[in-house]
């Protein structure tokens, strides 16, 4: 199997795994306990912290560890929202932009059933959100705006630099969904409150990510979770280690060396949509001439060629028609509908993401059977 589905998961580095395992039979105490091995295991826990503040040039009191990016959208967008509300604040709009992942989407949305005026902004034909659009929908001032930074199905580029002081002028808070970005394009925390990450988008394990939560000046949340108090009362939990320690390897190894793996990837992006247009120049990409992710190649097939037919007639190529969390719904992409793409292109669109160990001779294969594919359906 050709592996092309990196927006989707990432394959643990062997070297990111090999940190970990000790964690899993060794090392074994609770974080939490008091003795020698709960004091080994929070000394782990609080140098991945570490690893992971010092990456993004954030204090370590910053990061709260949660068990993914869907926990820290959660935490963040219902949490803030709902610790202004405990303390007063009589604003009741939440913004959002309608290509976000679906659980930024879902919680916004289920903040209405407690009175909150949530608002999905459209976007441009290209996936982006003009800063028009938000301007207008910040005349009514917001608690807090969502707005991700690279699209998890297309791999477009927000315009944060452009987008970021817009929110901040309006007074709301500024939360931002990383967790496509980390390790693939530059990160900027300057200017946002809160942002979501996950260590399985960047060669870690599943099962664990992390929420930056700005300090100075003070972002506080309301707990989703009750318990024991841990993450400084944000996240009660026992905390996994293993998983951890992990996410901080990971995280440390994708930053330090993200210039050279993005050019490298990049070019075997460049190789494999180049090979494929050779063939078919019918082909188009999604979200062609905006700012994109290094490694995403998301293409509108030519007419009569649907995608899952497509991926059904390349049982070894890895790869996928949009995200993993609406796959099994089988409808088409929401993303995609909402940047106007009709029914019919939405259904013969296919998303491949090249990683860290995707080969020359990987793309090459990819590029001749995905083009004898194509042949065949259109004769």
């Amino acid at each position: 199997m050709i592996y092309l589905d990196n927006l989707a998961t990432t394959p643990c580095d062997p070297a990111v795994f090999a940190v970990m395992e000790p964690w899993f039979g060794h090392f074994y105490g609770n974080a939490g306990s008091l003795h020698e091995a709960g004091r080994r295991a929070e000394q782990a826990v609080e140098a991945a912290r570490e690893q992971i503040a010092e990456a993004l040039g954030v204090r370590h009191r910053e990061i709260v560890f949660t068990s993914g990016a869907t926990e820290s959208n959660n935490l963040a967008i219902k949490g803030a929202v709902r610790f202004l509300r405990q303390h007063g604040d009589k604003r009741r709009r939440v913004i959002t932009v309608a290509t976000e992942h679906k659980c930024v989407l879902e919680s916004v949305r289920a903040l209405e059933d407690e009175g909150y005026e949530p608002v999905i902004l459209p976007v441009e034909r290209d996936g982006r959100l003009s800063p028009q659009t938000l301007r207008h929908a910040l005349k009514t001032p917001p608690l807090l705006v969502s707005i991700m930074a690279a699209n998890n199905e297309t791999g477009v580029l927000h315009d944060l630099a452009t987008l970021a002081p817009m929110v901040k002028e309006a007074g709301a808070l500024l939360h931002v969904d990383m967790a496509q970005a980390l390790g693939k394009i530059p990160v900027d925390l300057t200017q946002v409150d809160l942002a979501s990450f996950s260590a399985h988008k960047l060669y870690g394990p599943k099962g664990v990510g992390a929420l930056y939560v700005r300090h100075r000046p003070r972002v506080r949340l309301q707990p989703l979770l009750s318990g024991g108090g841990q993450e400084r009362g944000l996240r009660s939990g026992t905390a996994p280690v293993p998983l951890i320690v992990g996410m901080g390897e990971a995280v440390q190894r994708a930053v330090q060396g993200r210039e050279q793996e993005a050019a490298s990837i990049r070019m075997l992006r460049d190789r494999l949509v180049a090979g494929i247009q050779a063939r078919h120049p019918e082909v188009r990409i999604t979200g062609e001439g905006a700012p994109r992710l290094p490694g995403v190649a998301h293409l509108c097939l030519p007419e009569g060629c649907w995608a899952q037919e497509v991926m059904d007639s390349s049982p070894d190529i890895a790869c996928s028609t949009g995200s993993a969390c609406s796959a099994l719904s089988g409808a088409p992409s929401y993303v995609l509908e909402s940047m106007g793409f009709s029914e019919a292109e939405a259904r013969r669109s296919l998303r491949l993401s090249v990683g860290r160990f995707t080969s020359g001779d990987d793309i090459d294969c990819v590029v001749a059977q995905l083009s004898a594919v194509l042949d065949k359906k259109r004769a």
